[in-house]
């Protein structure tokens, strides 16, 4: 048995500084990139603070809302078999729609705005 894998350290994407399409486009890219090495893994996941109002932006990183999800449907059973969580850092507003969606990304969540919680959450869990 290969237990390379089992003790990695989580991995952290930063998109806190992108527009929130980009930073969604980085996070799947880079779940990807994770389920495709075949090895368990946990990410931390810091992401930007939602835009001020509700005037949507046009997709500049070139990747619409169809196709994040189509990549989301596509990775989904490499992160239910490999991924041991997901650990989102954002603000208070974003916490509870990311941690209640544990069933959308296949593996276990959570969100809190403490990074350093974070941290200590997906350490534990790539230890799984």
């Amino acid at each position: 048995m290969d237990l390379r894998g089992a003790a990695r350290e989580p991995r952290e994407i930063d998109a806190s500084g992108l527009p929130m399409d980009q930073a969604q486009a980085l996070v799947l890219d880079e779940l990807r990139a994770l389920t495709e090495r075949a090895e368990p893994f946990a990410a931390i996941l810091l992401m930007p603070a939602p835009p001020q109002g509700r005037t949507p932006a046009p997709a500049a990183s070139g990747t619409s809302t169809a196709e994040r999800v189509r990549t989301l449907k596509l990775i989904r059973p490499g992160l239910t078999e490999l991924c041991r969580g997901l650990a989102f850092v954002a603000p208070a507003e974003r916490a509870a729609s990311i941690h209640s969606a544990e069933q959308l990304w296949g593996c276990p969540t959570m969100a809190t705005q403490d990074v350093t919680a974070a941290r200590a959450w997906a350490g534990a869990r790539a230890g799984d």
